[in-house]
């Protein structure tokens, strides 16, 4: 049985629980349609709780568990336990007013990742935003948002960004396009306050700052900004992330992870080493 760590997210364990309920259910040769109709529901509900995008109920879980075979008190008590903890809300439900369904879900799986690899193009990645920075780009939102929804969402980003200096957090590897750092978002000011605190968040031990400088030229990750989930658990693969105008992509086939991944290591090794980063980044507060 796998053990989630403390800390580890609803979502992670939603994940979690519905991979074993997939393996119990596969390793007993029942279908979804018949795992379906011992709880009254439909083969497509099955298989959105063996993917872990649905709450569970403890009542489903225990019959599912009794037609698997599941019958040493342990082993139930531990699935069932995991049911409990899995429906748990995540701090970030206290800002549904202000993020989208599709997000929330990247939110709890950065809540309990390992590690976080990142490319952006545009904008600065968001764990590694300044509050004014943040205060911009909202700012800049289109419809226009009124200033307490974007407080509010200056908020939900500051509280995201305690995952790096809790202690127990990922590691993040953010690797950040030179045209990020040249946009002017919010006016010099506001970039000279944001260099800085990529100077800063550098220096933390869990933190790893590259930049892909223009002298390069055309590089590996042509195909724009995407994130990289690494999880604790060895029962959970690694997740891809892309997000899109209103919605969000979630990879995690191994063919599509793999190729992400390549791409990653790529941009790593083309990019400047962490030390000339910071250098680049210093020489920019310089001149700003």
């Amino acid at each position: 049985m796998t053990t989630v760590q403390p800390g580890g997210g609803s979502m992670v364990r939603r994940i979690l629980l519905g991979s074993q309920l997939r393996r119990l259910r596969e390793g007993r040769g029942i279908t979804r349609e018949d795992a379906g109709y011992t709880i009254r529901a439909s083969e497509s509900k099955i298989s959105r709780m063996e993917l872990g995008r649905v709450s569970f109920k403890e009542r489903d879980v225990a019959d599912l568990l009794s037609l698997y075979g599941v019958v040493d008190p342990e082993e139930r008590e531990a699935l069932l336990g995991l049911v409990r903890e899995a429906n748990k809300s995540g701090w970030w439900h206290s800002f549904n007013d202000v993020l989208p369904g599709w997000f929330q879900t990247y939110v709890g799986l950065e809540e309990a990742a390992a590690l976080i690899r990142t490319y952006e193009v545009q904008f600065i990645p968001g764990l590694l935003q300044s509050e004014e920075y943040a205060r911009a780009v909202f700012g800049q939102s289109r419809p226009v948002i009124n200033d307490v929804e974007l407080e509010r969402r200056v908020g939900l980003r500051a509280q995201r960004q305690k995952v790096l200096t809790d202690g127990q957090g990922p590691r993040l590897w953010a690797v950040i396009d030179e045209a990020a750092l040249r946009r002017p978002v919010g006016g010099p000011k506001v970039m000279r306050g944001q260099v800085q605190h990529l100077i800063d968040m550098a220096e933390q031990p869990n933190v790893v700052v590259q930049v892909m400088p223009f002298r390069f030229g055309a590089h590996a990750g042509e195909s724009g900004a995407f994130s990289i989930l690494r999880f604790p658990e060895q029962d959970l693969a690694d997740v891809v992330y892309l997000e899109q105008l209103t919605t969000a992509l979630y990879l995690d086939k191994r063919d599509d992870v793999d190729a992400y991944i390549q791409v990653m290591e790529r941009l790593c090794v083309d990019s400047l080493t962490p030390d000339r980063t910071v250098e680049l980044l210093a020489s920019i507060l310089k001149d700003g």
